[in-house]
């Protein structure tokens, strides 16, 4: 009896720019477009000077920015947009700020062809670190 092939825990994606797996964010940033790269350089950086001593992964084959062993936030480049997961739903005025942007419960998207709120998405890295930045 031979051994089940192993199982993809990461969903298939059309929509995806990067099919192929990655080990680093850097690695992840440079399969995208120069422009698109801007723009990914830029949510990270705005989510790491909000994340102190943020180690970064892959996760579901996109970045995340970890908070301890807890998620800070994801954040992923598509063909139309960029996204950040999972953002949950934040205080007021924040939540009003954000809520233009939600495609889902927990995600948010920037489309390209719109400027992208960079200040905004450091608010909201800096308001869900201090969600979860209790007691792991």
């Amino acid at each position: 009896m031979s051994d089940p092939e192993p199982v993809n825990p990461e969903p298939e994606n059309p929509e995806a720019v990067n099919p192929d797996p990655v080990n680093t964010i850097d690695d992840y940033i440079a399969t995208f477009p120069e422009d698109v790269q801007v723009v990914l350089e830029r949510i990270r950086e705005q989510i790491t000077n909000v994340v102190p001593n943020a180690q970064e992964r892959i996760r579901y084959g996109m970045p995340a920015i970890m908070l301890g062993n807890r998620y800070a936030i994801h954040f992923a480049g598509w063909k139309k947009h960029a996204g950040l997961y999972p953002v949950a739903r934040l205080d007021s005025p924040l939540e009003e700020e954000i809520a233009p942007y939600r495609s889902a419960k927990d995600s948010v998207t920037f489309p390209y062809n719109k400027p992208i709120p960079y200040e905004l998405i450091g608010r909201v890295a800096a308001a869900l670190q201090d969600m979860r930045s209790g007691p792991e």
